[in-house]
């Protein structure tokens, strides 16, 4: 299974448009999105087209796709109206790795949920990265829309055990880890 990983879309229609075009460029089968779909929040700046609507209505053509995860800027009202459904903590097996899946505002690597797996996935923070902790791969794939601290707006993509960062601009591999031994 291809599996992108996004996170923090925060209602860039922009950002959105680039970003189901590198999952039909990457051939995935399915999509990930870590949380803060529509709502920029009130720490952030307006991202480029910001259009939080027409964001649910892109998403709502790779909605069979999508698992989502809920962030601390996703409401009830993101909710209704999403094409999918929203939920708290995901777990998924593939290609013989188990993988949680958060937002990071609650479980992130320095607060580590339970039973976590081989990989552990969480937005929030707006840096991607990924590392090795105890044989455990644990990453972040940025912001799409808003990144920070220098980061690329970027996403992940893991097959077969491998996690590979990447820039949406250009789709550089930023970083490489392995998952499975």
């Amino acid at each position: 299974m291809r599996l992108l990983v996004a996170s923090d879309i925060h209602g860039s229609a922009f950002w959105t448009r680039r970003l189901l075009q590198v999952a039909e460029e990457e051939k995935t089968d399915q999509i990930a999105l870590l949380g803060d779909v529509f709502y920029h929040g009130p720490r952030n700046p307006l991202p480029d087209e910001y259009a939080p609507l027409e964001v649910a209505k892109m998403l709502d053509t790779v909605k069979d796709r999508l698992i989502v995860v809920k962030g601390n800027c996703d409401s009830e009202v993101d909710a209704m109206v999403a094409p999918f459904e929203f939920v708290d903590i995901a777990q998924i097996y593939a290609d013989g790795v188990k993988m949680t899946l958060t937002h990071g505002h609650v479980f992130n690597k320095d607060a580590l949920p339970k039973n976590a797996g081989d990989v552990l996935l969480y937005g929030h923070f707006h840096t991607g990265f990924a590392f090795k902790k105890d044989g455990m791969v644990i990453a972040n794939p940025g912001s799409v829309s808003l990144p920070k601290e220098g980061t690329a707006h970027s996403y992940i993509i893991i097959e077969n055990g491998e996690v590979l960062l990447k820039d949406l601009k250009d789709r550089r591999i930023i970083e490489k880890e392995v998952a499975k031994q």
